[in-house]
């Protein structure tokens, strides 16, 4: 197991990469939106990304940031979010001390702790799947990065030089989902990082292209399970203050 950590100010981004071992991508403080081919997830503070060997995925900032990362062999097969528990971030953060050290018996215990951590770990969904076709997503990039923006399935469709009812069979197609439904997804994983940064969630509707709280929150609990305002309680519950 190899460990690394790196703090990162608002907008630097980690190009495109992968690694031999699985890699765990923990955020100790801030908020990282992660890219891969496949998709994009957010990843908020007191959560991680599990990474499997081999997929390429670059990493965004969002805010100021602090990065663990672990590298070990742990055979995942997908990419998945995890929530860290209060022991899972003890050990990471035991790890990451641990560079440099030779004492092989505590690195042993502390790696078969994380191991059995990880493998209990609770999973969220917080994917949103991307587009292979090369217009649709570059499309879904630019709505990404401005997700108020509240466009008919109709003007999707002048933006793409395509009719209304193309661009609906293309996203069933590549996506797995309506226009409809993959917008209303990315809104609520790209919400995450101004719930996380403690925005009022009025302000958050707005800047997400709802008109009131109670709307946005509908949509938050139908996709998440649970309401923006326990969202940010877990999450007040699990940062870390301090980074060792």
């Amino acid at each position: 197991m190899q460990t690394l950590g790196m703090d990162y100010g608002h907008g630097e981004v980690v190009a495109s990469h992968c690694h031999a071992d699985d890699q765990l991508v923990y955020a100790a403080r801030g908020v990282m939106r992660v890219r891969s081919d496949d998709g994009s997830w957010v990843i908020p503070c007191g959560h991680a990304l599990w990474v499997p060997a081999g997929v390429s995925h670059e990493i965004r900032m969002e805010g100021e940031v602090s990065m663990r990362t672990l590298l070990l062999s742990s055979r995942v097969e997908q990419c998945q979010v995890i929530v860290v528990s209060g022991l899972l971030r003890e050990l990471i953060l035991a790890a990451s001390r641990m560079l440099g050290q030779r004492d092989e018996a505590f690195g042993e215990h502390v790696r078969a702790l994380i191991q059995r951590e990880l493998e209990a770990a609770q999973r969220i969904n917080a994917y949103v799947p991307m587009p292979r076709h090369a217009r649709l997503r570059a499309w879904c990039e630019r709505f990404l990065d401005d997700p108020a923006q509240d466009l008919t399935l109709e003007q999707c469709g002048e933006q793409l030089s395509m009719s209304s009812r193309s661009v609906a069979r293309l996203f069933q197609r590549e996506v797995g989902m309506s226009y409809g439904e993959w917008r209303a997804r990315a809104r609520m994983m790209l919400s995450q990082r101004c719930l996380a940064d403690g925005m009022p969630i009025i302000n958050v509707a707005l800047e997400h292209g709802y008109q009131s709280a109670s709307a946005f929150a509908a949509v938050f609990k139908r996709i998440l399970g649970y309401t923006p305002s326990d969202w940010q309680g877990s999450l007040q519950a699990s940062a870390e203050p301090h980074l060792h």
